[in-house]
């Protein structure tokens, strides 16, 4: 697994959006001061892939995810795996409640050639490629499937944490045992002890559980097998037997239903033939119908001479003159007696009106003059003002002049100054006044007078209206009447008219009164009608009875003849078939004795068979029925024996499985259960590891260095110095460095060859603290990681936040952390 790039956003330190691009990043350090978000980044590159993160701890989970006050983490890692590129996606939300939860996870395995760089472009989910997990759930098989490693191989193979591939080289053998079981997953063979432990435990209950089974069927031997089929044998014969009797009891049967049917029948025909009994009113309803028609017809007459009276009243009532027309006449009389004294009264009132009217025109006319003199004397009032106003002027200033001076006015000599008279305008502005008061009462006089003239001219103009109206009326009244004959002989007409219309009142009431007897009467006619149709009803049922029997024909118009006509023949019909009885009931008596025979004899058959036999004994269905149930039954207790026979044989077979699983299982167990076996295996994987990390070390140190085990202490050979073999713990700081190097990547190999699956280790990135190296220690830290790169096989990533270290790296990732978020630059090539 190679990555490519990381986006980061809301996740732990990283609250804003963060792009890292590991492109040609072949040899890189991420460097930063202490706890800016270095390991972080591995944090977000194992969440990515596998939702947990090694430094997180198991009670808080995914929580760790969110940035403080953040609601959502998302963190997106595209990488390279054995030569096919794919985008691993989670998110982390928090809810209103604050629960922290999985959002969503995807896995996508990218189109071929696919440059991470077009994530910035906005693509869609659609354009990453196809969908391998689209769950959280689904997640684990498809990252296991696309890098080759599970979590915990993968943080021990690409990812190492901090410090543990160290003290794994220094770690006592007992400790370096509990490592190797951790990270090479050796825990597995106690799981399968504890597994072969629990099996052979079920294994021994299966079998406890067949035995009982077998016990519960120990009845299903060979003479229970023969009993069996000697009973399905027995029934078979008796079914033939009894088969052999059943049609001659069926026939038996029939003969005596037939007897039976026939003695039936004959008994409901007498009693049918017996119930034909005329009622006791059949004569009183064909009398009452008689009545009552008779009476309807008469009512029917009655009706006919009353409404040929009302006709003729109705011809004489048509010629008559309307109502309407001479009450009109009557009403014009009255208007035009009434409207000959109003145009006498209107016509003195026009006459009157326009003499008022004409008095108050002249009163009008005098108002007018005396207003129009009124403002002649307004008019030389306003002109004496004017002329005092100006002689008071002129008197103010002679105050000012001085004989033989110049005039201040006309600049000419002043011969002499004028006397001053007294001032004139306040006897002019009271005589302007006078005339102002003057004018105004004449003014508003000619305006009264002109509403009172304009009121009597509306009041003329109506009354001459409504003179005129009158007149117009009265002279189409006068036109109107010209041909009438006077209101005492309308009057007269009228009388005559109303004594028509009460004759014809009197008729109508006849007619209404004779219609009514004649409903009644019909009601009746009706009433006795349903009356005799309910009387045939009640004959025709009765014949109807005896329908078969072939009665003789009835009279319809005689309902008395037709009773007595069913009933004289119903007795003799009665007699005859009472003398026919007696043969019947013989004949059934011989049926069922005949019947009683064959039942006795098959009675005895199932009795033979060991077949009960009911009280009532047993009908031809019965017999069939019975037999063959007992035949099915003798059958199926066979089948049951037999199959009862195969389940032993069955939970035989099975015992013998349990037993040898059984075997199995507890050998199992007690091989695992010993420590050996254990301790073999781990020598075998130090054996493995240590021969790997030894190729490894000469590689890293040109050579010179060898590794090797005895008794689970690891020791140094140093070729440089003839051979020599020293312990690990008095190697330098370099030395030791590239020791548990060699370890590291030794011990990677070897988890990724115990994965089930093919890894693809293209990668490896070191948490590791350099800090504590001095300066030479540090420099072979930094030649073991360059010759580490060099050989090309996979990335090599280093966290620290040692410069001197850091640049001596070809691509630096420079991790800084302010008060709000952290952030990623990338340094060098």
């Amino acid at each position: 697994m190679r990555p490519l790039r990381l986006d980061m956003a809301g996740f732990t330190v990283f609250r804003e959006e963060t792009t890292i691009d590991f492109t040609d990043a072949d040899f890189f350090a991420l460097v930063g001061p202490t706890g800016s978000g270095k390991s972080t980044v591995l944090d977000a590159i194992c969440f990515a892939l596998y939702g947990q993160v090694p430094r997180w701890a198991s009670s808080r989970g995914i929580v760790n995810a969110l940035a403080p006050s953040a609601t959502e983490a998302r963190v997106r890692l595209v990488f390279e795996s054995a030569g096919a590129r794919y985008v691993a996606t989670r998110v982390v939300r928090r809810d209103g409640k604050g629960r922290v939860s999985t959002g969503g996870a995807g896995l996508q395995l990218m189109p071929r050639g696919f440059d991470p760089a077009k994530l910035d472009a906005g693509l869609t989910p659609e354009d990453l490629g196809e969908v391998l997990a689209g769950t959280p759930g689904e997640m684990d098989a498809a990252v296991l499937e696309a890098v080759g490693l599970p979590y915990e191989q993968f943080t021990s193979c690409v990812v190492l944490p901090q410090g543990q591939f160290a003290d794994f080289l220094h770690a006592k053998p007992a400790a370096r045992q509990e490592i190797l079981v951790n990270l090479l997953g050796l825990h597995v063979y106690e799981a399968i002890q504890k597994k072969a432990s629990a099996r052979a435990i079920q294994a021994d209950a299966q079998l406890g559980a067949v035995d009982k089974l077998l016990d519960d069927l120990a009845d299903a031997d060979d003479e229970s097998l023969a009993a069996a089929a000697a009973r399905v044998t027995a029934m078979r014969e008796l079914a033939t037997a009894v088969e052999a009797d059943v049609p001659a009891l069926r026939d038996a049967e029939r003969g005596a239903e037939s007897a039976a049917a026939a003695l039936k029948e004959l008994g409901g025909e007498i009693d049918a033939l017996a119930a034909i009994r005329p009622p006791d009113d059949h004569a009183a309803v064909a009398e009452a119908v008689a009545t009552a028609r008779a009476a309807a017809t008469e009512a029917a007459d009655a009706v006919a001479v009353a409404e040929e009276r009302e006709e003729k009243v109705r011809g004489q009532l048509a010629g008559a003159p309307d109502v309407a027309a001479l009450r009109l006449l009557l009403e014009a009389h009255a208007e035009h007696d009434k409207l000959t004294g109003q145009v006498g009264s209107l016509a003195g009132a026009v006459k009157a009106a326009k003499k008022e009217h004409g008095t108050a025109a002249k009163a009008l006319d005098k108002a007018t003059a005396d207003a129009a003199h009124a403002a002649e004397k307004l008019e030389e009032a306003r002109r004496a003002y004017q002329d005092a106003q100006a002689a008071d002027r002129a008197a103010a200033l002679r105050v000012h002049l001085v004989a033989g001076e110049p005039c201040p006015v006309c600049a000419q000599t002043v011969t002499a100054v004028p006397d001053v008279a007294e001032s004139a305008v306040a006897a002019a502005e009271a005589a302007g006044k006078a005339a102002r008061k003057a004018a105004d009462k004449a003014n508003q006089l000619v305006a009264e007078r002109d509403k009172a003239l304009r009121e009597l001219d509306r009041a003329l103009e109506r009354a001459r209206a409504q003179h005129d109206q009158l007149t117009a009326r009265l002279a189409e009244l006068t036109e109107r009447l010209a041909d009438s004959p006077g209101p005492a002989a309308l009057g007269r007409e009228l009388e005559a008219r109303a004594a028509l219309q009460a004759r014809l009142d009197d008729a109508a009431g006849a007619v209404r009164a004779a219609r009514e007897a004649q409903r009644r009467a019909r009601g009746g006619a009706d009433a006795a009608g349903e009356r005799l149709k309910a009387a045939w009803r009640r004959f025709d049922k009765a014949r109807d009875a005896v329908g078969r029997l072939g009665p003789p024909a009835a009279d319809r118009d005689d309902l008395v003849a037709a009773w007595s006509t069913l009933a004289g023949w119903a007795a003799d019909q009665a007699a005859e078939r009472a003398g026919r009885r007696a043969d019947a009931v013989a004949a059934l008596e011989a049926a069922r004795a005949a019947v009683g025979e064959i039942q006795q004899r098959l009675a005895a058959l199932f009795t033979a068979g060991g077949l009960p036999v009911s009280g009532a004994g047993l009908d031809g269905a019965g017999a069939s029925r019975a037999v063959a149930v007992a035949v099915a039954q003798a059958e199926a207790a066979h089948e049951r024996v037999v199959e009862r026979r195969e389940q032993a044989e069955r939970l035989r077979e099975q015992r013998v499985i349990h037993e040898r699983e059984g075997s199995v299982a507890k050998a199992l167990a007690g091989h695992l259960r010993a420590n050996n076996f254990e301790r073999w295996l781990l020598e075998e994987a130090l054996d493995l590891l240590v021969d790997g990390a030894s190729r490894i070390l000469r590689e890293l140190s040109a050579g010179q260095y060898e590794l090797v085990h005895d008794k689970g202490e690891f020791y140094v050979v140093d070729h440089h110095d003839a051979g020599l073999r020293r312990g690990v713990r008095t190697l330098s700081g370099g030395e030791t460095f590239q020791a548990s190097l060699a370890l590291a990547l030794a011990l990677s190999e070897q988890l990724a060859g115990l994965s089930t699956t093919s890894a693809s280790l293209e990668s490896i990135v070191l948490d590791e603290g350099f800090g504590t190296l001095d300066a030479a220690t540090l420099d072979t830290v930094a030649v073991t990681l360059e010759g580490l790169a060099a050989r090309g096989d996979r990335m090599v990533g280093v966290v620290t936040h040692v410069p001197s270290l850091a640049e001596r790296v070809p691509v630096r990732f420079e991790v800084r952390k302010d008060a709000r978020t952290a952030r990623v630059e990338r340094m060098g090539l």
